[in-house]
């Protein structure tokens, strides 16, 4: 069943749709990307696959475009940071993986969601989304990092509920 306009949620919208992407991601098998990549080699992976695919939207520094909270003239939000002024990091790994490779429309399973965001399945591998998103937690603060490794495993516990 398609999802309302992101509008149109309210707080109990929002449990439901949790509910429901727990429910995905346990059915899929979805790699399970922990933590920052420490390996030098997927870090300068990460760092190749953001400036070519991420940058030119979210910024060389993951600053995001100005005014990424507020719809654009054409309906869609602008790219939002990835830096730690962002939501990025507020994400699981899970989440910030699926919705990487294969958009936020064929996750919430509405297929009208307009985004400007591509999807990068088929463009690039699994081991370069995995690379290219620890190359991003690795220019977070260290607090934000940690902040994020909760995040994860607060996530990861909730799946087994």
């Amino acid at each position: 069943v398609p999802l309302p306009p992101w509008e149109l949620f309210d707080d109990e919208d929002l449990v439901d749709l949790d509910d429901r992407l727990r429910a995905e991601f346990r059915a899929r098998a979805v790699p399970q990307p922990r933590g920052v990549a420490q390996d030098p080699q997927v870090l300068r992976v990460g760092a190749r696959s953001y400036a070519q695919q991420c940058a030119a939207c979210h910024g060389a520094k993951g600053e995001g475009q100005p005014d990424w909270r507020d719809r654009g003239p054409d309906g869609l939000l602008p790219a939002p940071p990835h830096d730690a002024s962002g939501h990025t990091w507020h994400h699981p790994d899970e989440q910030l993986f699926a919705i990487t490779k294969q958009g936020l429309a064929q996750l919430i399973k509405q297929p009208d969601y307009r985004t400007a965001r591509p999807i990068y399945g088929g463009v690039l591998s699994d081991d370069e989304i995995v690379a290219a998103l620890s190359w991003i937690k690795s220019q977070w603060p260290l607090e934000v990092r940690r902040r994020h490794d909760v995040i994860n495993s607060q996530y990861r516990k909730s799946l087994n509920r």
